[in-house]
């Protein structure tokens, strides 16, 4: 079972809920959870989180694209297009789980991106 190193989520938000039903559903906790409305991640912050991460998956409504890392690593400009919302500061929910970051959710992309 995959175990969740850190989540970033509003409660009232309603994907985030949906988020969190998934993960409940399947029985998947995180080891820190950090609360978007009190916590703000900016631009800069959110590069430095993908620190060490290899792949990110990125939702925003059922459009999903995925990004290696590795390989062939985007632009900061395109990255930060993908995990940054209208606020100005990382999306939620965003999960990080091994060495892949998850941005938005969707069963399928959770389902991937989980392993489950």
């Amino acid at each position: 079972m995959p175990v969740i190193d850190w989540m970033y989520d509003r409660k009232s938000c309603k994907t985030c809920q949906r988020a969190r039903g998934y993960l409940g559903a399947c029985e998947i906790a995180a080891r820190e959870t950090v609360d978007a409305t009190k916590v703000r991640i900016g631009p800069a912050e959110a590069l430095k989180l993908l620190a060490g991460v290899e792949r990110v998956i990125a939702a925003k409504g059922k459009k999903v694209v995925t990004f290696d890392l590795t390989d062939a690593r985007p632009d900061d400009e395109t990255l930060l297009a993908a995990v940054i919302g209208p606020s100005g500061n990382l999306r939620a929910p965003a999960v990080r789980v091994g060495k892949t970051m998850l941005i938005g959710f969707t069963e399928e992309m959770y389902r991937d991106g989980l392993g489950v």
